[in-house]
């Protein structure tokens, strides 16, 4: 709760690299409602790849791997559990499926992270149970010595730290100290200083950072994996997060590189989503209707431009002949040329 704690006490001046990242994920979340006007069809396919890569990737970071040819399976079909391994790339899944159903209706939390803890890793004894011992990051070397790399908060003061960081979120999100996504990745640095749990804390820090951007209006995380894109940059993201939490137990730590690289992700998932959206075929036929969908929502005058700004990823010159078919029976043209405006005939 230390990195939020510096945001109440002091609202901070962006790094311009921090600046940079949130004037790019504010264009994208104006783009977002655009790209999710897109055809089901199309969505469902990036929604059920980013479910497998996410769920596969974020337990691999920590070490989790399972059968390639299994994947699928654990993913979509019920089979019967081989391992802990395969129970605990199901559990992250349905974790993942709680938070995308529910999205910013499921409330930041205690009971929240302790459910999305419990989930993901499965039947174990203390699934979704605070740590009762101290436990500290411990760095293991290629040739066997191993050094403390962070102590952790200790157990007993645990609950206390935990409800301080959630009242802390909660604070920042209402009397907005910050951009809501700087505190987003703040909470997740946080969480993962205090280090609440025995084991699957840096799983359940991945959760709670996909229900922040939820919260904060980004659904990139629901079509592209961030999972996927951090275990891309794995080495530098346990770089950050020894950086920024050096002096962290006495609050004088510096966030911004763990921040920055959670932003910097956020960044690649959202371009990378708006490529997608445009890469992925589209059943013939599909675009006209998205088309006449878009002029159908339109009220008073609109023109070509409009219609573009609706359509993301379809040619203008579909757009063109769309209205010349409907031009005489349910549009009619104001002008002439590429500026004129248009609107709908009355019935």
């Amino acid at each position: 709760m230390n990195t939020l704690r510096q945001l109440a006490a002091e609202p901070p001046t962006l790094p311009t690299r921090t600046a940079w990242y949130l004037a790019d994920l504010g264009e994208a979340r104006g783009k977002q409602e655009l790209f999710t006007h897109q055809s089901p069809q199309k969505l469902k396919l990036l929604r059920e790849h980013a479910l497998i890569e996410s769920a596969v990737s974020s337990n691999r970071i920590e070490g989790v791997e399972v059968d390639k040819s299994r994947i699928g399976t654990l993913m979509f079909g019920k089979p019967t559990l081989r391992d802990r391994d395969e129970e605990e790339v199901r559990g992250y899944r349905d974790a993942l499926k709680l938070i995308h159903e529910r999205g910013p209706k499921l409330p930041i939390s205690e009971a929240t992270i302790k459910k999305l803890h419990k989930l993901c890793r499965g039947e174990i004894w203390d699934a979704g149970a605070y740590k009762e011992k101290d436990v500290d990051i411990i760095q293991t070397y290629p040739d066997g010595h191993s050094r403390v790399r962070f102590k952790t908060v200790p157990a007993k003061q645990t609950p206390k730290v935990m409800a301080e960081m959630i009242e802390l979120w909660q604070r920042g999100v209402r009397e907005k100290w910050v951009h809501p996504l700087v505190l987003a990745a703040a909470l997740n640095l946080d969480f993962l200083c205090i280090h609440p749990f025995r084991d699957g804390n840096g799983r359940a820090s991945r959760l709670l950072f996909l229900l922040a951007c939820y919260h904060c209006g980004i659904e990139a995380g629901r079509y592209i994996s961030l999972e996927r894109i951090i275990e891309g940059d794995k080495e530098r993201y346990y770089e950050v997060l020894e950086q920024s939490s050096k002096r962290w137990h006495e609050g004088k730590h510096d966030s911004w590189p763990a921040m920055n690289f959670l932003l910097f992700i956020l960044t690649q998932a959202c371009k990378e989503f708006e490529q997608r959206v445009g890469q992925l075929k589209s059943p013939r036929g599909e675009k006209t209707a998205l088309v006449e969908e878009a002029i159908a929502r339109q009220t008073g005058q609109f023109s070509l431009s409009d219609l573009q700004n609706a359509c993301p990823g379809v040619s203008v010159d579909l757009i063109r002949s769309v209205l010349k078919r409907l031009k005489g029976v349910s549009v009619e043209c104001l002008g002439r040329g590429h500026t004129a405006k248009w609107r709908k005939r009355a019935k």
